[in-house]
């Protein structure tokens, strides 16, 4: 399988793969393409590590990736993707999808079980890091809502681990939370191709 058109896709944030992943220049231009790789050469008992973390059957975890992409497919062709309750029932389902199930499923494992040097792992290690972790929490327990001028997502969360942390506001806008989803939907595909 090739995974060029999404490493063409992740190109756009080449620059965020760099400075906050932390990847070279070369592995940001192919990140898919370097992710399927490092899963594909993976020992037989590497592989069935990352299997056997969840009960949930791998074809399954592949047809809810392909199912949401082509929702969204479907969605950008139709005359209703500019309605405001469409908008926002896609902005909920790629949310959850990318923050709550992905590392749930596969990204909370992967960081634990891939070599250090991978891009993989620090995909993964990144994806369940701070400032991402807090905004999935923040998804989780209902703690986000629009900012005012629709350019991003406004969330509390708190700055520590501690419970008793006042929760903070926080804001993401959209290029930075195009470019958190677009790393988690690259990393989920090419891992769960891959096993």
């Amino acid at each position: 399988m090739s995974w060029k058109h999404i490493d063409t896709q992740m190109l756009e944030y080449k620059n965020e793969l760099r400075t906050d992943v932390k990847l070279d220049e070369m592995v940001a231009k192919k990140l898919a393409t370097i992710i399927a790789s490092e899963v594909r050469f993976l020992s037989s008992e590497q592989k069935d590590k990352l299997r056997v973390a969840s009960p949930v059957e791998l074809n399954n975890r592949l047809d809810e990736l392909e199912a949401f992409q082509g929702f969204v497919d479907k969605i950008e062709k139709s005359e209703i993707a500019r309605f405001p309750e469409v908008v926002r029932s896609r902005v909920i389902y790629q949310n959850y999808i990318c923050f709550l199930y992905l590392p749930e499923a596969c990204f909370l494992i992967l960081r634990k079980e891939m070599p250090s040097d991978t891009a993989t792992r620090k995909c993964a290690k990144f994806l369940t890091d701070n400032p991402v972790r807090s905004f999935r929490n923040a998804l989780a327990h209902a703690n986000w809502s629009y900012s005012r001028d629709f350019l991003g997502l406004d969330f509390w969360a708190r700055k520590g681990a501690g419970a008793e942390e006042p929760l903070q506001k926080f804001y993401v806008d959209q290029r930075k939370l195009n470019f958190w989803q677009s790393l988690s939907r690259c990393v989920g595909n090419a891992v769960f191709s891959n096993l």
